[in-house]
């Protein structure tokens, strides 16, 4: 079988793409390499050189039909990973995430509308984002999907998420697929249409497509040079430097983290099995773990002094928790992660005391936000 990963070369597309060639699979690479995640030399980044010469490696975008019709020679299943992915860069950078996630989607399905092609099945990377603030229990009016959380009450350090109906505090649930969708951010925005597009011209095209709704990805060869996207990056690019960690609210913020390996054996059951055709999985390990927890484990596997700082800070677009229920894809595709927190965050941070130390760009992508209003 023939497998083209768009964005094959970031963090999710290079393990995949490893995996796969471990099934002996023959692998296609779509990338633009994008300094963001790759630095400013990409050509020797770290996830990069894990591929090449391993792969058949297209240079080139996803905004760019002339790539897309190269990439697509002789392919039998696309796994879309390219996108965009800080949530609270989208808030800025509006038209480069619609361009590349909404945009980049539309060019391969009008290829695949009207233009011959092999390709039986298509899977796409969606994201927890689609879900906003996801599911609550209100005692009063029990199943309740709060909107987004109202700027007087951040501003007065009142972070919880209120019911929609009573504006009671209320009390977070696992979320479900057949959950509300309500982005409250561009890139959850951009996923939401990305998935619902893909679903409905799939179905019209008789193309079997799956979508993926991954919680926070994280594990071995994340970038640490982007500072947008992946708090436990974050996080160790500032312990490596020294520097204090900056954590938003009152750090008891949440979501699911769940380890890269098992993002992608979730992945490749979706290529693998029919039963996932027309699907919309959750992929997640079911458990929330906050953000102070996090920074809290970090410096203690780094034996770091670095002062961990709770601002009283938000930032425009957050949502306050999130964690996925599972048993969709654990009953259709017989998915269970294996890895715990715990095991995840060593196998994390002794990879990351192996590598070169990242400059510090925190600062910087406070400072944009700032600027835009959209960092309180």
């Amino acid at each position: 079988m023939r497998i083209l990963i768009t964005g094959g070369a970031g963090f999710i597309g290079s393990n995949l793409a490893l995996r796969l060639l471990e099934k002996k699979y023959e692998i296609t690479v779509l990338d633009n390499l994008s300094q963001q995640i790759h630095g400013d030399k990409p050509e020797k980044s770290e996830l990069y050189l894990t591929i090449k010469d391993k792969v058949r490696f297209i240079l080139g975008t996803v905004t760019s039909r002339e790539d897309w019709k190269k990439a697509l020679q002789e392919v039998d299943v696309i796994v879309h990973l390219a996108a965009e992915t800080g949530t609270g860069q989208s808030m800025y950078e509006i038209e480069k995430y619609v361009n590349t996630n909404i945009n980049g989607t539309a060019i391969m399905w009008d290829i695949l509308a009207n233009e011959k092609h092999k390709v039986k099945k298509v899977v796409v990377a969606a994201s927890r984002a689609i879900y906003g603030e996801g599911k609550y229990y209100c005692k009063e009016h029990k199943e309740v999907y709060p909107t987004e959380r109202e700027i007087k009450n951040l501003e007065n350090k009142d972070f919880e998420v209120k019911c929609p109906i009573c504006n009671k505090n209320v009390e977070l649930l696992g979320t479900t697929e057949d959950s509300k969708i309500h982005p409250t951010s561009v890139y959850g925005l951009t996923k939401d249409v990305q998935e619902k597009m893909s679903l409905l011209i799939g179905q019209s095209l008789n193309i079997p497509v799956v979508t993926y709704r991954y919680q926070n990805v994280y594990g071995p060869g994340q970038s640490l040079k982007n500072p947008y996207t992946g708090i436990l990056s974050i996080f160790s690019t500032r312990i490596k430097n020294n520097n204090d960690i900056n954590i938003f609210e009152d750090g008891k913020e949440s979501r699911d983290f769940i380890y890269i390996s098992d993002v992608v054996e979730a992945t490749i059951l979706g290529i693998e099995k029919e039963e996932a055709n027309y699907q919309s999985f959750n992929v997640g390990t079911g458990i929330n773990i906050s953000v102070l927890a996090v920074a809290e484990i970090l410096k203690k596997l780094y034996k770091s002094e670095v002062t961990i700082k709770i601002s009283g800070n938000f930032r425009l677009g957050d949502i306050r928790h999130n964690f996925a229920d599972i048993s969709k894809i654990e009953k259709l595709l017989g998915y269970k992660p294996k890895y715990s927190f715990e095991k995840g965050m060593e196998e994390f941070v002794k990879w990351v005391n192996k590598q070169p130390i990242e400059k510090d760009d925190y600062e910087n992508s406070i400072l944009e936000m700032k600027e835009k209003g959209l960092y309180k």
